[in-house]
């Protein structure tokens, strides 16, 4: 159930529409468009979804774009940023659409550890501030440990699943 649709029985043309409105995507590596800047990539999902772009989403890309501290760059070219810019677009990005849900995997895995942390960082800011869900899959305990909640898959089968109390 999202957004209480039952999504068990609904045909793959409608999970893709659902999937664009309601679930934003970080992956490990960015995907970011080469030949489009920052802000035009950021744009992309409610480009695919609307087709045209208003002048409050390109306000709304660029409020995104400040929080992950992209603003003096978000003209720029995906080749012309660092890993870590390239990453904090991709979040940006995936919220673009208002999305609730996030699915995050390994989004820091490509990363240094200084960060990763500040990725972890405002991610946790975003989930405070719009009330985003963020389910991330890693291997790295430090980001799980950060969370609220842990699910350990091992072997198909949930092997752990406990409420974290430990937050930093």
């Amino acid at each position: 159930m999202i957004n209480g649709i039952r999504t068990d029985q609904m045909k793959k043309n409608q999970l893709a529409i659902l999937r664009n409105e309601t679930i934003g995507f970080i992956f490990q590596f960015h995907y970011l468009l080469p030949e489009f800047t920052a802000l035009e990539n950021v744009l992309m999902p409610y480009r695919i979804k609307n087709g045209k772009v208003t002048r409050d989403i390109i306000e709304r890309a660029k409020e995104l774009m400040n929080i992950m501290g992209l603003d003096k760059v978000k003209d720029n070219n995906a080749t012309k940023m660092s890993g870590g810019q390239q990453q904090r677009t991709s979040i940006a990005r995936a919220l673009i659409n208002n999305s609730k849900i996030v699915l995050a995997d390994e989004p820091t895995g490509n990363l240094d550890s200084a960060t990763t942390e500040v990725i972890y960082d405002i991610m946790r800011d975003i989930n405070e501030k719009f009330k985003t869900t963020f389910i991330i899959i890693t291997h790295d305990r430090r980001i799980a440990q950060k969370t609220d909640r842990i699910i350990e898959i091992k072997d198909g089968t949930i092997n752990i699943d406990i409420e974290n109390t430990v937050l930093s």
